[in-house]
């Protein structure tokens, strides 16, 4: 069984088990909270697409850790005009383990 949900505006494709990194989230770690923006429910053959959301359906995720992503580096060149510009930052996450999907 699994489900495609939405967490901060991003879209996860999630089964039992599974540990995202979504962005950043204010829940303390330790603690369980429920999302009820399923978008899809996949069971074997059987599977519930929703208009835009899954009705009755729901995902409950524990806060595992926050912590910093990795560095993405952008790197802006203009040839023959003597610039260039690094740029660099990290991205704030939290990384969530999903503990049930319930429909």
């Amino acid at each position: 069984m699994y489900a495609v949900v939405e967490v901060a505006s991003f879209q996860f494709k999630v089964q039992e088990g599974d540990v995202i990194d979504a962005p950043s989230l204010d829940n303390e770690v330790g603690k369980s909270f429920d999302i009820d923006s399923v978008l899809l429910i996949a069971n074997g053959e059987d599977v519930r697409m929703g208009d835009p959301i899954v009705k009755g359906a729901k995902v409950t995720f524990e806060v595992v850790r926050h912590f910093r992503g990795d560095k993405d580096i952008s790197f802006k060149f203009r040839r023959r005009k003597n610039s260039k510009k690094t740029i660099g930052s990290r991205p704030d996450l939290t990384a969530l383990k999903v503990t049930k999907i319930s429909v």
